[in-house]
């Protein structure tokens, strides 16, 4: 009988998880760099991963959102085409065909405009974030560097 022996390996971290704040010092450490505290820097590093992760769940919401919109406007294109299909005889078919056409038109465009304003604010919200993030490091950056003095 075969006996199942257990690894010592550890198990593949996923890419998409957040390294905690001890894996971040003990990878930092390993430098051993003096003068460095290696908390500050681990921690440091944890926010712009946070803000990077966060980032891409703004991004990632606002296409999502902007995915259904644009299926609810097919949808709603669509449903919109069949009533036309359906009133299209008759003796005024050609002016209900032309009324409808100019009312798609104007729809379309509409549509389009929604969908880019959307794009742009997801687009947007994710930058805000990682722009903060930026600005807090530039921060971070003239509390350690030594100011001159005329």
């Amino acid at each position: 009988m075969a006996t199942s022996k257990k690894s010592t390996e550890s198990t593949p971290r996923n890419p998409m998880e957040l390294p905690t704040l001890d894996e971040l010092k003990s990878l930092i450490g390993q430098f051993k760099l003096p003068g460095v505290d290696v908390n500050a820097l681990a921690e440091w590093q944890r926010k712009d991963l946070e803000a990077l992760a966060e980032a891409n769940r703004q991004a990632y919401e606002g296409m999502k959102a902007l995915a259904q919109r644009r299926t609810e406007m097919l949808r709603e294109a669509l449903t919109e085409w069949q009533e036309n299909l359906k009133e299209s005889t008759g003796k005024d078919a050609f002016a209900k065909q032309s009324e409808a056409a100019q009312r798609g038109m104007q729809q379309a465009l509409d549509n389009f405009r929604e969908l880019a304003e959307m794009e742009a604010q997801a687009r947007n919200d994710a930058w805000k974030v990682v722009q903060e993030r930026i600005n807090e490091n530039m921060a971070n950056l003239q509390k350690l560097l030594p100011t001159r003095r005329s």
